[in-house]
């Protein structure tokens, strides 16, 4: 999807969270200083936003009644941002588990979010159509566990936000050794981390991204891959319980890097843009 609007293209089609003022920006959505958005930066370090959800916060309690309400009614679009008020999107950095529930939604819209992450659950939305974070500059990577939404044909994405894009060719955060064993963890209170020696990306790693298993009776190998989701290319992060389920993933996409890794300064196969 292209980053800046185009001759034509309906700013405001997605609600009232959409207006891109940069002056009215900042009462909803916090700055980004993770690597340049406008220029290509390949040798930047970068690491994982090491907020944590508030989830005393007005918004975050807001947020789960309206969850509640969209699994109560069926409903097949969800704009759960256009129902808080700016401060209380402010404070909304990832989604809850609860979106499991949202299995008759075609259409999320976080068009403008202040989300770094999002959770695994997603991938339990089976009948999404159509994902929207337009806009949520903050979000630069997305869970692998979103490739079970098997008919999400459509996307609009912000793609110069994300970890190793083909224009601005960022890397990507280096992750963790792989371990056979999680007993020195506790994946359900880990630290999302952006320095050494400890960062995981996600606050919980309850299952294996690719075949279920629970983490918690097998290991953690974590690696990055670009895979066309819908619309556009988006870099995940698998959460595997073995070194077997990290080598059943498939191959990157076209003019990405073509096997799963462990993030740092990878050689990033070359763009046009560059």
């Amino acid at each position: 999807m292209t980053d800046e609007a185009e001759p034509g293209f309906n700013l405001n089609r997605w609600g009232d969270t959409s207006d891109p003022a940069p002056e009215r920006r900042g009462t909803r959505q916090d700055a980004c200083s993770c690597f340049a958005q406008s220029r290509p930066h390949p040798r930047a370090r970068v690491g994982f936003h090491a907020e944590r959800q508030d989830t005393s916060a007005s918004g975050w309690r807001h947020l789960l009644e309206l969850i509640d309400e969209a699994a109560a009614d069926g409903r097949d679009e969800f704009r759960p941002l256009t129902g808080l008020s700016p401060e209380e999107r402010r404070q909304i950095i990832t989604l809850p588990p609860s979106i499991a529930q949202l299995t008759a939604v075609k259409h999320l819209v976080l068009y403008g979010s202040n989300l770094v992450r999002l959770p695994p659950e997603i991938g339990a939305m089976t009948s999404l159509e159509e994902f929207t974070p337009y806009t949520s500059y903050r979000l630069h990577w997305f869970p692998y566990e979103i490739t079970r939404c098997r008919k999400l044909t459509r996307s609009t994405v912000s793609t110069r936000a994300l970890f190793g894009n083909y224009k601005l060719r960022p890397p990507f955060p280096r992750l963790q050794p792989s371990s056979g064993s999680v007993a020195d963890l506790d994946p359900g209170n880990l630290d999302p981390g952006n320095l050494e020696p400890r960062r995981w990306g996600a606050t919980v790693i309850h299952s294996c991204s690719v075949c279920d298993r629970p983490i918690e009776q097998s290991g953690l190998h974590q690696v990055w891959i670009s895979l066309r989701v819908a619309t556009d290319v988006l870099p995940l992060l698998v959460n595997a319980c073995s070194a077997a389920c990290v080598a059943a993933l498939p191959g990157g996409a076209r003019d990405y890097i073509p096997t799963p890794h462990k993030g740092g300064r990878v050689d990033l196969p070359a763009s046009d843009w560059d």
